[in-house]
């Protein structure tokens, strides 16, 4: 356990030190700073029926989990420009596919070892150009790496007589995000993430739904009248099990993060080359980045360690780092501490 305990902090530190030198500390001041993740969407290792919302199971005892979750975004983040002639937009982050990385590591029956590796495969925008004049977005980046742990706090599973699986669990999270990513292309942050939460899942027969709230507490990072901070985190998720055995589901979840720092009023903006505020916050309003998803999963073993899940939905709120439309795709492999048992029909 030692060894593997080792092997997985030896790959952490070398990640760390061979990502590539992010942007430096002055580009981040100010009221035009690229350094924010325009991802809102950091998912879990370890087992989970969710794409965001993370389970109360760990990973089992000295094995490993692996998952990778490749996501599509469509304008997460839009400039609001003055003109002449009135406003107009520009897209500083258009489409862009990100992948993460996802690695757990059991350390024993509660706890559990986690890493996230996120990198953006593709993307266009202007970037900071309309504003600063600039260079738009590179057509790929390195983003901010994530790592920590995952501990069970309580667990209860049984079977009824009459009745199918009831199960229900909770567990916390603490987590660092690292600012390894290349901060000038919406793909990291000013400086370290914390990131607590704690997640708790129940099921019923073939009906489960799972929730999540936690923080990410960060400093204050400026972009046109928008401020991102530390904000709170809340998701809630229901599904229910298409086939008798489990292994084909269905899942609906939500997730928003208000952030807890006031915006900024397009009035109190200074002016940069012509633009004005952004989005809503030109009106000063809360800034509660919110989306949706609904997803298909699919378990083709029996044992149900391997999963893939296939989900889209859209924004809940047009704030600044929401895209309108998104789609995932997660494939898992996730040895559970303790496996799902597979659901049984109600007797006549």
């Amino acid at each position: 356990m030692r060894s593997g305990i080792g092997v997985f902090a030896t790959a952490c530190m070398a990640i760390v030190a061979s990502c590539p030198r992010a942007a430096v500390a002055n580009e981040c001041s100010g009221n035009v700073s690229p350094c924010i993740n325009d991802d809102t969407l950091w998912p879990h290792a370890g087992p989970s029926r969710f794409q965001a919302i993370g389970g109360s199971e760990t990973t089992a005892t000295g094995q490993l989990g692996f998952a990778l979750q490749a996501t599509y975004l469509s304008r997460p983040i839009v400039l609001q420009l003055q003109s002449p002639g009135g406003g107009s937009q520009a897209y500083a982050v258009n489409d862009q596919g990100n992948a993460t990385f996802l690695f757990s590591y059991g350390v024993g029956q509660r706890l559990e070892l986690d890493l996230a590796l996120p990198l953006t495969l593709g993307q266009g925008g202007t970037g900071l150009a309309p504003v600063t004049g600039g260079a738009g977005l590179s057509d790929t980046a390195v983003r901010d790496m994530r790592f920590g742990f995952t501990y069970a706090l309580a667990r209860d599973d049984h079977r009824k007589q009459t009745e199918r699986s009831e199960t229900w669990g909770i567990a916390a999270r603490f987590e660092v995000s690292a600012p390894t990513g290349d901060r000038d292309q919406f793909a990291g942050e000013r400086s370290g993430v914390f990131v607590p939460s704690v997640s708790a899942d129940a099921r019923i027969g073939r009906f489960f739904g799972a929730a999540e709230v936690g923080a990410r507490i960060r400093p204050i990072t400026e972009l046109l009248g928008a401020r991102v901070g530390t904000q709170l985190v809340g998701e809630l998720g229901a599904g229910f099990d298409l086939s008798a055995d489990g292994r084909l589901s269905a899942a609906l979840e939500a997730w928003a993060l208000p952030t807890l720092v006031g915006q900024i009023s397009s009035a109190e903006v200074a002016p940069t080359a012509g633009a004005a505020s952004m989005g809503p916050s030109s009106s000063g309003g809360a800034l509660v980045p919110a989306e949706w998803q609904l997803s298909l999963r699919a378990s083709p073993l029996a044992s149900r360690e391997l999963s893939v899940q296939l989900g889209g939905g859209g924004a809940l709120d047009d704030s600044l780092t929401t895209p309108r439309v998104r789609l995932t795709l997660t494939v898992r492999w996730a040895p559970a501490v303790h496996p799902a048992a597979p659901a049984t029909p109600s007797p006549p």
